[in-house]
């Protein structure tokens, strides 16, 4: 059954958006959208600390402890995560999988401990994949900054005999575009594993979330721009609440984006069920 998975980049208290894993914007708080898309029937959430690399640390154990008291579907949670003890915490504040990039790249064996602590379908590998000019594709850390040199074929195959349960890919070429998602990529992934890959990166229309699970193989896929949009139309928040945290000209002007489609969870996964899509859907 294939998972629609709302992605939350976080920044201090805020929920925010950017290009490219860039230029973030502030959009509102996000409790407000966790509540709000698990009423509406997502069937997961994955919340990522987007500056997590400047505190060598993930921020989030309170937004996630208040989450879980209000949200009944799995939470992942990623950004800053790099020991086991790290892993446990934000398990205890209420996650139920850890999703792990930088941490995972630098020493590879984190999955493997990771795994045997807290089980295989507890922790998904990260890849933030560049493409480069010679067609292959490039793992990046640091929100799509830091280059490695992974190859990311080779290292989503690693990642799965070391005990990953799932692999997150996200196009940093297409993130936060609207253009679509890589679908070369994805599927290169999911038919290179044999653990379900999540396709994030580009989703702009009900078609390209089509798209990347009928072309790109995608067992999830993992979403923001797409529903975000929609939700600030639905529920403005007020600018005040913010004092200037970050960049808020998106809800102070209350722009729009029109190569984002308008569109709700519901209509989305209506459109899914109605081409054949097996999705959890009422």
């Amino acid at each position: 059954m294939i998972r629609i998975i709302p992605r939350l980049d976080i920044k201090g208290p805020n929920l925010v958006k950017g290009i490219h894993l860039e230029g973030l914007r502030v959009l509102g708080k996000p409790e407000r959208f966790a509540r709000y898309y698990y009423e509406n029937g997502a069937d997961e959430l994955l919340y990522m600390d987007a500056v997590a690399s400047l505190y060598n640390r993930n921020n989030l154990l309170h937004i996630v402890e208040r989450t879980a008291r209000e949200v009944f579907i799995p939470l992942t949670v990623g950004g800053g995560l790099r020991s086991v003890e790290d892993i446990r915490a934000v398990l205890r504040a209420g996650a139920d999988k850890v999703s792990l990039n930088t941490a995972a790249i630098h020493r590879p064996e984190l999955i493997r401990e990771a795994a045997k602590v807290f089980g295989s379908s507890t922790i998904v590998v990260s890849i933030e994949a560049i493409k480069q000019k010679d067609g292959s594709y490039k793992c990046y850390t640091d929100c799509g900054r830091q280059e490695t040199g992974v190859d990311a074929l080779e290292w989503a195959i690693r990642a799965a005999e070391l005990g990953a349960g799932e692999i997150l890919v996200t196009s940093v070429d297409r993130e936060g575009t609207g253009k679509g998602f890589d679908l070369e990529l994805t599927r290169q992934i999911a038919e290179a594993v044999p653990i379900p890959v999540i396709a994030c990166g580009g989703a702009g229309s009900k078609e390209h979330v089509y798209e990347v699970i009928t072309q790109g193989k995608a067992q999830a896929v993992c979403i923001a721009s797409l529903l975000h949009y929609n939700f600030v139309k639905q529920y403005p928040p007020d600018p005040s609440e913010f004092q200037e945290e970050g960049n808020l000209e998106f809800i102070k002007r209350r722009l729009q984006w029109n190569r984002i489609q308008d569109t709700r969870l519901p209509e989305l996964k209506q459109y899914l069920v109605a081409r054949g899509v097996d999705c959890r859907w009422n």
